[in-house]
């Protein structure tokens, strides 16, 4: 019998019916059992939350630190055996996923060296006599919901900075992908968090995700998911007066200038748009490109997205693994007709590939002679599907890529200084890249969006700071 994954609440593991983890690249093989938390579950781990802040959130910086450095050394020790779990669950190759797990180990040995810089300011103060210190504090009970597509990555980027700047969390990971984040949560638990601080709960949106929006404790919500959730996190914090941290979607745009280098065009484009089987935020689905360039770029592009290697994500020969779940499946082959039916044309992909395991495989899909109007330019696919539309000039590119109700990563592929220069003054993106893919931040650097895409501050890096904590200015007179 399989073992079952449990949640934890108030440094307990606690629960009794759970829901099998299936494999993407093989629907037969189960990854493991995971606990479904109810909502007087999740109402229990918001008061445990609750109830260790006052004490952890006045704990010592070093305490802090050794915790999430012994965290951030045990996942790196075990990067081989994490990532195969996270290929398993979610569907990356291997090599990403292992590239996943390193990153999320930087990430805690990153937070661990901010738990010792946290610092502040001491200004003179317009009356004589007193001095003005300006703190930063902890917020309080942490709600995190995590998404599917980066399952260990993107729950440490959250959880990391909360537990450093001396918050307490409950985390919901997505229900797909429970697996990974049981993992970091089970890691940080052995590596020394009191009872209280770190509480997992597993489950339905519609139950655990709701439960943590409708509490009146729950002082603060970083949320990455859809735009439609986005805005139901939104709404019932506003109710309850929470910080609230969004990031949602994106349709983010490469541009391809007519003086590229046509194979770092080609490669850039194809790392962006179909790698992680083209389910990333930051994944580039509209690709803008000059006329002078246009037909050489589609025919160099369209043989690499047919040669692209579909298969099971722990095969080594395998670059697309498979789409995380049918239901994913369906939204893209559903969006792959809308685009024909649109009137683009397929230049390459867009096919089911079947394979020696039963799995949701399906051949990345290349359209051409689009327009920014169409649907497949417009909405969030998310999977591996890219869209290219031909322009005049830079100056109708640009156009092009900001007119989206998104702004989180967008690209330019050019040799002019110029042009790349404009570019990233003027590209209505949180993060914009030249001559590198649209996907792939660093760990130590600000992560977020304009327009639709994010709402709050940013995430990772010092910057995480102004969500995590509370400015607090104090008076002090001398004598």
């Amino acid at each position: 019998m399989t073992e079952l994954h449990k949640n934890l609440i108030d440094g307990e593991w606690v629960g009794s019916d759970g829901i099998e983890n299936i494999n993407p690249s093989n629907i037969k093989e189960v990854v493991g059992v995971y606990a479904r938390a109810t909502a007087e579950e999740t109402t229990q781990a918001i008061a445990a939350a609750k109830a260790a802040f006052p004490a952890w959130s006045r704990s010592g910086i070093l305490e802090r630190h050794a915790i999430l450095s012994k965290a951030s050394q045990e996942i790196l020790a075990r990067k081989a055996e994490l990532g195969e779990l996270l290929s398993r669950e979610e569907g990356k190759t291997l090599p990403e996923g292992i590239g996943e797990v390193t990153r999320a180990a930087q990430i805690f040995d990153f937070f661990a060296g901010e738990t010792l810089r946290l610092n502040g300011e001491i200004l003179p103060s317009a009356r004589p006599g007193l001095t003005v210190e300006i703190t930063r504090e902890p917020v309080g009970v942490i709600g995190i919901i995590t998404p599917w597509n980066f399952p260990i990555a993107i729950p440490s980027w959250k959880i990391a900075p909360a537990l450093a700047y001396g918050n307490t969390v409950v985390i919901k990971p997505a229900d797909l992908v429970p697996g990974s984040t049981w993992a970091i949560v089970d890691i940080l638990q052995r590596a020394g968090l009191p009872k209280g601080v770190l509480n997992l709960v597993m489950g339905k949106g519609s139950v655990v995700g709701q439960t943590l929006l409708d509490s009146p404790d729950v002082n603060a919500v970083s949320f990455t998911g859809s735009v439609g959730t986005g805005k139901r996190v939104a709404e019932a914090s506003i109710k309850v007066g929470r910080k609230f941290q969004l990031e949602m979607g994106g349709k983010n745009p490469t541009i391809v200038l007519d003086d590229a280098d046509l194979k770092v065009a080609v490669e850039s484009v194809a790392q962006s748009a179909f790698f992680s089987t083209g389910q990333r935020c930051t994944a580039s689905s509209r690709v803008i490109v000059t006329e002078g360039i246009h037909d050489k770029f589609v025919e160099a592009l369209a043989a690499r997205t047919a040669g692209l290697r579909v298969g099971d994500a722990l095969d080594k020969d395998t670059e697309i693994g498979p789409v995380v779940d049918p239901n994913q499946l369906k939204q893209d082959t559903d969006y792959i007709e809308i685009g024909k039916s649109e009137g683009a044309t397929i230049a390459a992909g867009g096919e089911r590939v079947t394979k020696g395991n039963e799995g949701y495989f399906l051949q990345p899909t290349l359209f051409t002679e689009a327009t920014n109007s169409m649907r497949i330019a417009r909405e969030e696919i998310f999977g591996p599907v890219a869209a290219v539309i031909r322009v005049k000039d830079y100056e109708e590119a640009l156009h092009t890529a900001n007119d989206t109700e998104f702004g989180l990563s967008a690209g330019i592929v050019t040799t002019s200084l110029k042009y790349a220069t404009h570019f990233k003054r003027n590209s209505e993106a949180g993060m914009v890249m030249v001559n590198v893919p649209t996907a792939g931040v660093d760990f130590h650097v600000p992560f977020g969006g304009r327009k639709g895409s994010s709402y709050g501050s940013r995430e990772q890096g010092t910057y995480a700071k102004e969500f995590f904590t509370i400015v607090k200015t104090a008076y002090t007179a001398a004598g």
